[in-house]
């Protein structure tokens, strides 16, 4: 597996990204064109069930992400907890999910200095991204 960084840290899932959304898509434009084309009962209601694939696509990959972003969460609380000087620490609550999914990627040695920085400068998840030097991969993304 290749060393991970910003640059190559986004998860892409062949099956998914390149093969069932692109169906999906070509689906639902079909199923419109053609309900356009000839308009009736079967080919509306076709238009209906490519809609509702897409929502079901889209909700299922938003159910999935917002468990992770709970666990990353719970992980890096409990990481925090152990590597930040307490003062830092209290302030937890003020990072947003966006900052805390963000830090857990900066090294144990950089991750108090980056974490005070997210919190004073209210820095966005690619700002801190980009700002950390000795980048922790984490693999197990959904």
């Amino acid at each position: 597996m290749p060393e991970q960084s910003y640059k190559n840290h986004t998860k892409w899932d062949p099956p998914v990204h390149f093969f069932v959304m692109p169906v999906i898509v070509a689906t639902l434009i079909f199923s419109v064109v053609h309900a356009w084309d000839y308009p009736n009962g079967i080919t509306l209601w076709l238009v209906l069930l490519s809609v509702a694939l897409c929502v079901w696509v889209v909700k299922t990959r938003t159910y999935a992400l917002g468990v992770q972003n709970r666990l990353i969460r719970l992980e890096e609380r409990l990481r925090m907890e152990k590597l930040l000087p307490v003062e830092v620490m209290l302030r937890f609550d003020e990072l947003t999910v966006g900052q805390i999914v963000g830090l857990r990627f900066a090294s144990d040695g950089e991750l108090a200095e980056l974490t005070r920085r997210a919190l004073d400068e209210r820095l966005t998840p690619k700002q801190i991204k980009e700002a950390i030097r000795d980048w922790r991969p984490d693999h197990l993304r959904v």
